[in-house]
């Protein structure tokens, strides 16, 4: 059996939440003590971090504690996005083992980074394996890093996200049992006979169709289908384009991922930035490096459609499930939220009205990590939610 709980705490005082999300977490577990537990808490409580972390331990009574600091926590059906706060899930049952780990030195070393979780959780595997990853997304390179584990840990499902903060620090932190330290990537290692159900919903949707990159140089592309690429970007704008600034906070890349496809397909295409755009020069710059002759699109994100793949997402999901979800995690872009909506907790008011009351906890993120095409990759503008059943 798996016994799960999530809760949550505003108090400003870090031992006070702490205790609380702990002890809420606990109850609606119906634990007294956990196997394992992760913990996200905000910016505001970065600087009793380590205190923090190890009343969540002392609580939770484990020391597989893992987790990050964050622009902003979820759990109870809240999306708490910004102000003191804390998250925390507990789990613990005959059916489900949990192991923390945590690799120190992110920077530059990502094959050296995997190898190193490899080695830790190998021994822990079981017949079903969830890993859940927390790097600093100032210092990761999570493309390279998850092409690494998945040729050496095959059998493993990978999930998480960056760590995220709001703008006062500088630097983000990660959490493994009494560590606290940033450029590092912290994880929780879920083992044992369970069933996993995996989604992630894009705010991001299609705006036209393909153009095959015709002029290029490293990462600017000048031009899309023979044509100046910043009239393409422009045009796909729309009004936008008057106010660049603004226009990059909506419009993206969306790169396919069948370099054959003549239109971007639901879940068939990843969502990269465009860092700069020059109407003098005629040209895009992009967070990625496109080759002449590679099929891109442009995507925009959007309120109204990113709430329809939403349901479409959670229908789908719920269409998969054979037993009732014991509990959930969830990885929301830091750009979704209320910035997006215009209201408060609205994927989680979605998730519970299909799922009931399960209990899922999660934070904001720099990066997403979770499915597409059928392998783990770095998502963008993205909710990935986890469901973890009973087989």
């Amino acid at each position: 059996m798996i016994r799960a709980g999530v809760g949550y705490s505003v108090a400003a005082n870090p031992r006070t939440a702490a205790l609380e999300a702990t002890t809420a977490a606990l109850a609606q577990a119906g634990l007294r003590v956990a196997d394992g537990a992760l913990c996200f808490a905000s910016t505001a409580h970065g600087g009793a971090y380590p205190l923090l972390v190890r009343n969540v331990a002392e609580r939770a009574g484990t020391r597989d504690v893992a987790g990050c600091g964050s622009i902003g926590v979820i759990g109870g059906g809240r999306e708490i996005e910004s102000g003191p706060a804390v998250a925390v899930i507990v789990f613990g049952g005959s059916s489900i083992a949990a192991t923390r780990l945590f690799v120190p030195q992110l920077r530059g070393r990502s094959r050296e980074v995997a190898e190193e979780i490899a080695h830790t959780v190998r021994p822990m595997l079981g017949a079903t394996n969830l890993l859940c990853l927390f790097p600093d997304t100032y210092n990761c390179q999570p493309e390279p890093l998850l092409a690494a584990l998945a040729q050496l840990l095959p059998e493993v499902t990978v999930i998480g996200g960056g760590a995220t903060e709001d703008g006062s620090v500088g630097e983000t932190f990660q959490f493994c049992g009494d560590a606290i330290s940033s450029n590092s990537v912290a994880g929780m290692m879920l083992a044992g006979d369970f069933e996993i159900n995996l989604g992630a919903t894009s705010a991001c949707t299609p705006v036209g169709s393909i153009h095959r990159v015709t002029a290029v140089r490293d990462n600017v592309i000048f031009e899309l289908d023979g044509r100046r690429a910043w009239d393409v970007f422009a045009e796909a704008a729309g009004p936008l384009a008057i106010d660049l600034r603004r226009a990059l906070g909506f419009i993206f890349l969306g790169v396919p991922l069948n370099p054959d496809a003549v239109r971007l397909k639901r879940d068939g295409f990843q969502v990269r930035n465009i860092t700069g755009a020059s109407e003098e020069h005629g040209a895009i710059a992009v967070a990625h490096r496109p080759a002449v002759g590679d099929a891109v699109g442009l995507v925009l994100r959007d309120g109204e459609r990113s709430r329809n793949e939403l349901k479409a997402t959670l229908e789908t999901m719920r269409s998969r499930t054979r037993n009732p979800p014991a509990f959930g995690l969830y990885f929301d872009c830091v750009s979704r939220g209320s910035g997006l909506y215009n209201i408060p907790d609205l994927d989680s008011a979605y998730i519970g009205q299909v799922f009931g009351q399960v209990p899922i906890g999660g934070f904001f993120t720099g990066f997403e990590i979770g499915p597409l095409g059928g392998v783990a990759s770095v998502l963008q503008y993205t909710g990935v939610l986890a469901l973890i059943s009973e087989r």
